[in-house]
């Protein structure tokens, strides 16, 4: 179990909250019929905590275990600055009522069932008065269900948060499964409501982290989903316009500014404090909404979204390639063939919403992605599907590697239909075989046997499979091994760190080596990896 009061604690739980959203976040977007039938509930929800989990991990920069306050308030903050839609707004308010009482919690005591109680309750109080006019069977009614029934459980005897927990997930999940009778909007479609499901599962992961112990998967209601059909159908017929930004503003002007926007429009929700402020709602005049701001303070990151469901996407034209580079060099040589690109930090993957940007940036109405790395595919799928509710056709090419990323690049053909397209791009990626070379930074067991810091390491498809004493020799030892079976082309990608053994001489040694193979260098810049190889 892991009920000891920590930072560690509130960073299990938000990467815990990320996956099980992720996972379920199909199933969330095809519930969403309230307010807005946009199916985008669960993409929204998974954005801002993935907001969140990027600041918790903030806190671990430089090697230092923070302490439970900075976490709790760090994925607070975090989830603030990222929160998307109605749902994503509210979860943030509940994160900070639950990260309020978490951080007055003393580093190293038992989290207990009472503290359970609390906090569920500081985060349905807040999230309640956030919202405009509160509506009964949506994210709220589930989130005050889930604190009326841990404090029944407390106040019963039971004392420890695993049960206490466990209490208030039996009665979220009641709760949701009751929202249709509370709304009928859900009545009529048949679903529960998407917001409340979502909160269900960032409490499912709150018991994970707490015992240690992953839930068998079960259905969230007898409810049958939302029928997903190829035509989109609006059903809505309220504002217009959804306005989202933050707000840099005197808490003292927020009550003027809220009813303003209450007079404009609904979904009105308005969360933060201490000078920063998120606010959304939805209104017909979308520049009132932003001059109501205007006289609070001063907003910004400022979102309008069209409301009705059959989207305009007239405007969008062409085929786009989205990639993600994680050296200055490779960059510049990708935006010279015409692909946008997601800048990649060392050892940190670009986030959902910086995909999302960068194919809205594009203007195109076709797009593929290219990840370049197996760990951050799983993002720029979620950002496809965002991308697809919105009229953009979207193909995410699997690419493990930079020089996988560079092989499709150079089939690529924007003249040919985009089925054709994504075809020949993804057998070039797959043709190319990839390998690297890096210093170990730690002692470990690897898959060729024990290392010591500043041992290379080279790696194939991803494995370890050689641990050396030079750059150079480990490379030459894998370009012969994956030589030796065949290859036409090889790709080296050279890092920050590479010398001129690496960025000369081997390119030499190749060449007398292997005289009929094409040799091509580029000056990649990356972190950490001094030399990465491809061949095709």
């Amino acid at each position: 179990m892991s009920d000891v009061v920590s930072a560690a604690l509130v960073r299990d739980w938000a990467h815990a909250a990320l996956g099980l959203l992720g996972e379920a976040r199909i199933e969330i977007d095809a519930l969403n019929v309230f307010p807005v039938p946009d199916g985008d509930t669960g993409t929204n929800l998974y954005l801002t905590m993935e907001s969140a989990v990027a600041a918790v991990e903030v806190c671990w920069v430089g090697g230092d275990e923070p302490g439970v306050a900075d976490a709790a308030r760090a994925l607070a903050t975090g989830a603030l600055m990222g929160a998307r839609g109605n749902s994503g707004v509210i979860m943030s308010q509940l994160l900070r009522g639950t990260g309020e009482v978490l951080g007055a919690l003393t580093d190293g005591e038992v989290l207990d069932g009472a503290s359970v109680g609390n906090l569920l309750r500081r985060g349905a109080d807040l999230s309640y008065q956030a919202v405009g006019r509160p509506v009964e069977g949506t994210i709220l009614t589930v989130a005050r269900a889930a604190a009326d029934s841990a404090e029944a459980a407390s106040a019963a005897g039971m004392r420890d948060a695993a049960g206490v927990v466990g209490a208030a997930l039996t009665g979220a999940r009641d709760a949701l499964a009751r929202t249709p009778e509370l709304l009928e909007s859900l009545r009529l479609a048949g679903v529960v409501d998407a917001g409340g499901r979502g909160l269900v599962v960032v409490l499912e992961a709150l018991a994970q982290s707490i015992t240690g112990i992953r839930s068998a998967p079960r259905p969230a209601t007898s409810h049958r989903p939302a029928p997903v059909s190829e035509e989109p159908v609006s059903h809505y017929g309220g504002p217009a316009y959804e306005v989202m930004f933050l707000l840099d503003g005197e808490d003292a002007a927020i009550p003027t500014m809220k009813a303003e926007l209450d007079r404009l429009g609904d979904s009105l929700v308005v969360v933060g404090g201490d000078r920063l402020w998120n606010v959304h709602v939805h209104v017909d005049d979308a520049g009132a909404a932003v001059e109501a701001g205007l006289r609070a303070g001063r907003p910004y990151r400022i979102r309008i979204t069209h409301l009705d469901v059959v989207m305009d996407e007239g405007g969008r034209e062409g085929r786009a390639l989205v990639a993600v580079s994680h050296g200055p060099g490779v960059a510049t040589l990708l935006e010279d063939a015409g692909v946008t690109v997601v800048p990649a930090a060392a050892q940190q993957r670009p986030s959902t919403a910086e995909f999302l940007g960068a194919i809205h940036q594009t203007h195109a109405s076709e797009a593929v992605l290219l990840p370049s790395d197996k760990d951050t595919r799983a993002v720029a799928e979620a950002a496809a599907e965002a991308a697809r509710a919105g009229g953009i056709r979207v193909s995410v090419i699997p690419t493990r590697s930079i020089v996988q990323t560079l092989a499709a690049v150079a089939v690529h053909d924007p003249a040919a239909r985009f089925d054709d397209d994504v075809v020949s791009m993804t057998r070039a990626a797959g043709a190319t075989r990839y390998a690297a070379v890096t210093i170990a930074s730690r002692q470990a067991l690897t898959t060729a046997g024990p290392c010591e810091v500043g041992d290379v390491l080279g790696l194939v498809d991803g494995d370890i499979v050689m641990i050396g004493s030079a750059l150079a020799g480990v490379a030459r030892d894998l370009l012969t091994g994956m030589l030796g079976i065949g290859g036409e082309l090889v790709t080296m990608v050279a890092g920050a760190d590479a010398g001129p053994d690496l960025t000369h001489d081997l390119p030499e040694w190749l060449a007398e080596r292997y005289p009929l193979v094409e040799i091509t260098v580029y000056e990649g810049g990356q972190p950490l990896w001094p030399l990465i190889l491809g061949v095709e």
